[in-house]
């Protein structure tokens, strides 16, 4: 599998559903939350272009939010995504 990074924050409903869809497909990932590193935000800007969260990264590769990958998911494109 590829390395699969979700950047989150606690209080987001989407993080939580982008998490859920992932075990659910046991894909594996790190979970970076955004808002216990100080200026961490600016930093997801500049690799996403995006300062909203969720935020997936497909080996280094920003890939979008929940809505994307349920879309992906739908599509049967997710999985394909991940595999090495």
């Amino acid at each position: 599998m590829k390395d699969v990074i979700v950047y989150s924050a606690d209080w987001c409903p989407f993080c939580t559903r982008a998490k859920a869809l992932l075990t659910s497909r046991e894909i594996p990932f790190e979970e970076i939350n955004v808002d216990r590193v100080p200026g961490f935000r600016e930093k997801l800007v500049e690799m996403t272009g995006r300062m909203t969260v969720p935020q997936i990264m497909v080996d280094g590769e920003p890939v979008g939010g929940f809505d994307e990958i349920a879309a992906l998911d739908r599509n049967g494109e997710l999985l394909a995504l991940v595999q090495d």
